[in-house]
């Protein structure tokens, strides 16, 4: 069986070109005899529509998609996704690089197209440590996530806790009720550790 899958992640994708009615013309003229059609966002792995797809494919099939990002956020993904399915011995057919298979052809475009994968993975890596050097450099730098509140934001929103609810407090000040909690706890804590210090 010829299988399609088109997806689309934002309304914007609906005037590009990435339509999903541009996706499934395309997908029907290069005769997909099942189509798929999802809105989800590509940079999440949780598409069930896709899933449920892969899962259905077997030995003889052909999987269309109109481009690599229809269903892989990165090139990375693809290739996984790409490698499994021929190893499964179904086809895969991205109408804009061609059929990928077992063929020396199709073995030659994968080799390249995974020493593409393996460029960008360590170009990702190498920029990932060649910012954390830089940044170590300067001063105040922090290992990890940056804050997303300063302490004079989280300070101004216990003072609200006082006198409003973690609900009201969240609407007010963008702060999420999960921060809040957690910010409480630490001052509880604190003060607690502060308390048991005295006696």
């Amino acid at each position: 069986m010829i299988c399609g899958y088109a997806r689309v992640s934002t309304k914007g994708q609906e005037t590009n070109g990435n339509s999903l009615d541009s996706q499934v013309s395309l997908l029907k003229s290069n005769g997909c005899e099942m189509i798929v059609e999802e809105s989800f966002t590509g940079s999440t792995s949780e598409r069930p529509k896709f899933t449920e797809l892969l899962n259905k494919l077997k030995s003889g099939d052909v999987l269309v998609v109109t481009k690599l990002d229809r269903f892989a956020r990165s090139t990375i993904q693809g290739c996984t996704v790409v490698q499994e399915l021929i190893e499964r011995g179904v086809k895969v057919n991205i109408l804009n690089m061609g059929i990928l298979d077992n063929t020396p052809s199709s073995t030659l475009i994968r080799t390249i197209f995974f020493a593409f994968a393996q460029f960008e993975r360590d170009m990702i890596v190498e920029r990932t440590q060649e910012g954390k050097a830089i940044a170590k450099t300067k001063e105040g730098y922090k290992e990890g996530r940056p804050r997303a509140y300063t302490d004079k934001q989280l300070d101004m929103a216990m003072d609200l806790l006082k006198e409003h609810s973690y609900t009201e407090v969240e609407k007010m000040t963008k702060i999420s009720k999960s921060t809040l909690v957690r910010a409480v706890r630490k001052i509880n804590a604190r003060r607690i550790s502060a308390e048991n210090s005295l006696q």
